[in-house]
């Protein structure tokens, strides 16, 4: 039972914080991005395969900023393994967890750039 509080104690927290924000389109405020260490750049590739249809580079699109919102990785994790709404759930099978934890440094590093 205590699982289950605990779990809608993070999807609550999740969907608040999915709501609240900006959905700013339009370039990037800082101009472009510093030269990318290896975990970033193989993030921007996972990135642009799974992530850019739904949310171009960051910014609200299909489905919500996510740049604007100071989610720490593993809700980020839990959005991306469990999907949340419209958003598709990604399984292990899809996108390892090495792969996860570069994605996560990606838009973290986005999240600093905008």
């Amino acid at each position: 039972m205590k699982k289950r509080g605990l779990m809608a104690v993070l999807l609550a927290s999740l969907l608040l914080q999915t709501g609240c924000g900006s959905a700013r389109r339009g370039e990037p405020i800082a101009g472009p991005m510093p030269p990318l260490t290896p975990a970033v750049a193989k993030g921007q590739i996972l990135f642009e395969r799974h992530c850019s249809q739904c949310h171009p580079g960051g910014e609200a699109g299909v489905g919500p900023a996510i740049t604007n919102k100071p989610l720490p990785g593993f809700l980020i994790k839990f959005q991306v393994r469990r999907g949340i709404g419209a958003m598709p759930s990604f399984s292990d099978e899809h996108i390892t967890d090495q792969q996860l934890d570069d994605l996560i440094t990606y838009i973290k590093a986005l999240r600093r750039h905008g």
